[in-house]
């Protein structure tokens, strides 16, 4: 907000800065400058400067202007964050106990995006200029620039297959002039009905019940399809829709890895690619994205959880795809989950928002069951294919030899899909070679030296790797506590170590290995599914990458080696997280043809996931689990909130946390347990302990934890405090 001091004759306002205090704070305008609040502006903040927004708050008339640093400068040519923008900003900053700051930064991630792209160097033919002498190379040139259009000259080299010494050539004769060219012309528009795939019955159903959500306004929509059942073509009606409404539309992806997929098939359907936004575009396309959003240029972004802060235009439909996927949950700076968030944001501005995956999650269902989301099920495979067979194998009684991980049934049916010319994909969420090393003479384990974590083998780095800090080191040839040689032996699999089985049993098999931490990064991984997807690999094994919406036509067997893997650990939603990803996993096979396998080897056959899975009862399960929720008070009929405090110091962390959860204002409606040593005790150096805190669904959790905060002890020492409401993960 503005303040305009008549006695000073200048002009006051309240700027929030991107860092972690609790209010914005007052600077006066320049004089001959002008703000509103939304105006983005770059304030002195101590010794720097940063940037940030004029903020929806009253500033302090009391305060003498003439005290006041001062505005150093106003982006004029960046249009002002809008109400409705600002207004979510603040809603999170609320929700998640954050600071304001702290989520308008991620709205202002890129600030080479707030000065206008340079325009950059062009060649255009002179009318009338002739060459002194014609050559075939100088001809190329002039009949590739008939279009009259300017060109970049190493774009116009690359064209007309000439060096650019040629172009040189033909400006010094002023046959070619230089001009000044944008730097990126804006984006082709997409074509709303340029391929329209035609539709089954039920998903023309769904279809229409997206588009008529726009008649309402905002809502939220949830689509339960199993895999394979053509979700995202339908959802593409729902963004042709809102284009067609000139507006524009957000798909959230859980992965970097589905996008390229998506991109394609996006581009498909519209003839256009959409927006990318995540953490592996450059900081040039970062601020085209950027900018093109907040100008509308940009009419679709597909995009990671942070791409819901961007400065939207007219944004009209956010759709949520794998809704269930727990990466969509940040833990770090401000927990926020963008599912839910999402729906925030559509409620703020009055849009529609769908929500879409073959297992959601038990929040989401349940909010389908009382009618506060629409329901639209597509139970049946869009190509009419039958899902795949699921079939659990007993590794009590039918395991594999020692030192082996493959059970006979399983390598026996991948035998047999070889044979057929089909692929197989053998599944275990465990990257590396073996998740434990240790010396078979002193017992000697490998252990991160800044984590309560071991050290994994990866075998083809030939390194021992911290998944926690990222710490690495070289595995040695002697181990360090004995100096013994040749001690040193690797316990349990990881998909590293099943590569190098799968590779001894079938050496004939082009065999490939999906891992997120294998060299090369995003790229690496966008070519490897395209071999995948194309049928260049006869194997696969990988970790959770491979379980995410992918459409993988020659994929017939499914071997999950663990699928006891994720029920070890003592979180709330394991039955429901192994029951998504195994689901989620098993459906890649036969998608389009049918006739797809899958097989669980388990150690505990008669467990309601596996049981649920091999039945192939969906909904038996979610009722199951969802009746063990509302017993137990767990979301969604209850509240969670998670404080985690964490310090170089183990006893006075520890202290610390006691001294907090003594302090926790007395309410019957809350529960608090702990404090207790987290998990992973110790991450980056940082010992950890965790309290948390119950209470029932129409609680003022935030309102309670504010209170006890205020009254508690105030953290010294390198003490931090973060929480996280609605956790997703107890580690």
């Amino acid at each position: 907000m503005l303040f305009d001091d008549q006695d000073f004759q200048e002009t006051i306002a309240s700027v929030l800065v991107p860092v972690a205090v609790p209010r914005a704070y007052t600077y006066k305008v320049p004089p001959g400058q002008s703000v509103v609040p939304g105006t983005i502006v770059r304030v002195p903040l101590g010794p720097r400067e940063v940037v940030g927004a004029v903020w929806d708050i009253e500033p302090d008339a009391a305060i003498n202007p003439k005290k006041l640093k001062s505005i150093t400068r106003v982006y004029d040519q960046t249009p002002p964050l809008d109400e409705d923008l600002r207004r979510f900003v603040d809603w999170v900053a609320n929700w998640t106990l954050g600071a304001p700051g702290m989520v308008l930064r991620m709205v202002l991630r890129s600030e080479e995006a707030l000065e206008p792209e340079p325009p950059v160097p062009g060649v255009r033919r002179v009318e009338g200029a002739e060459p002194e002498r014609q050559t075939s190379a100088r001809r190329r040139v002039l009949e590739t620039m008939e279009d009259g259009f300017a060109w970049t000259r190493s774009g116009l080299a690359h064209a007309a297959g000439v060096s650019p010494s040629v172009i040189d050539g033909l400006i010094q004769q002023n046959v070619l002039e230089v001009v000044s060219m944008p730097a990126a012309p804006p984006p082709p528009k997409p074509q709303l009905d340029y391929a329209r795939k035609k539709l089954t019955d039920a998903q023309e159903a769904v279809a229409a019940g997206l588009v008529s959500t726009f008649e309402k306004g905002t809502g939220v929509t949830l689509i339960d399809g199993v895999t394979g059942s053509g979700k995202t073509e339908v959802y593409f009606e729902a963004i042709a829709e809102a284009l067609r409404r000139e507006r524009q539309a957000l798909v959230l992806l859980p992965e970097i890895a589905l996008t390229e997929q998506f991109l394609r098939r996006y581009e498909q359907r519209f003839g256009v690619y959409p927006a990318e936004w995540h953490s592996e575009i450059t900081p040039k396309n970062r601020a085209r994205v950027w900018r093109g959003v907040a100008s509308g240029d940009v009419r679709v972004v597909i995009g990671a959880r942070s791409s819901l802060f961007l400065p939207f235009r007219e944004l009209g439909l956010i759709i949520v795809d794998e809704e269930h996927d727990a990466a969509f949950k940040q833990d770090d700076r401000v927990p926020y989950s963008a599912r839910d968030m999402a729906v925030v944001r559509g409620h703020i501005s009055g849009f529609p928002v769908v929500l879409a995956s073959a297992t959601p999650s038990v929040e989401s269902h349940v909010n389908a069951e009382i009618g506060r989301y629409t329901l639209y099920e597509l139970p049946e495979r869009a190509s009419g294919a039958a899902l795949p067979d699921l079939q659990a194998i007993d590794m009590r009684l039918d395991g594999p030899e020692r030192g082996r991980w493959l059970a006979p049934r399983l390598v026996h049916a991948i035998k047999d899909t070889f044979a057929a010319g089909d692929q197989s994909l053998l599944f275990l969420n465990r990257r590396g070679y073996a998740p434990l090393t240790l010396c078979r003479t002193c017992g000697h384990r490998f252990q991160c030296a800044h984590c309560s974590a071991w050290l994994v083998e990866h075998r083809f780095q030939k390194r021992l790797v911290c998944h926690h800090c990222g710490h690495f080191e070289p595995v040695p040839d002697n181990c360090p506590s004995c100096q013994s040689a040749n001690s040193l032996v690797a316990c349990g699999p990881g998909v590293e170590r099943v590569a190098e089985e799968v590779s001894d049993l079938f050496p004939q098999a082009r065999t490939l290995v999906l891992s997120s931490d294998l060299p090369g990064g995003p790229e690496r991984l966008k070519r490897e599914m395209k071999i995948v997807e194309e049928g260049g690999a006869d194997i696969i094994i990988g970790t959770q990458l491979v379980a995410k919406g992918h459409n993988f036509p020659k994929m017939k067997l499914v071997g999950v080696i663990d699928a006891d893997l994720g029920l070890a650990h003592g979180d709330p939603r394991a039955a429901e997280k192994t029951f998504q990803l195994l689901a989620q996993v098993t459906g890649r096979a036969g998608r389009v043809t049918g006739g797809g396998r899958g097989l669980l080897q388990t150690y505990n056959a008669d467990h309601p996931v596996i049981k649920g899975l091999l039945s192939g009862d969906k909904h038996a399960f979610y009722q199951a689990e969802i009746e063990v929720r509302r017993v137990a008070g767990l979301p969604p009929f209850g509240r969670l909130a998670a404080v985690v405090v964490s310090g170089p110091d183990k006893i006075f962390a520890e202290g610390y946390a006691r001294a907090l959860a003594r302090a926790a204002p007395p309410d019957e409606a809350v529960t608090l347990l702990g404090p207790a040593e987290a998990a992973l005790a110790m991450v980056r150096g940082r010992h950890r302990y965790r309290l948390l805190t119950m209470a029932p669904r129409q609680f003022d959790l935030q309102s309670y934890l504010r209170r006890w905060l205020n009254q508690g002890p105030k953290p010294t020492k390198g003490l931090r405090v973060q929480i996280d409401i609605d956790p997703q993960h107890f580690m």
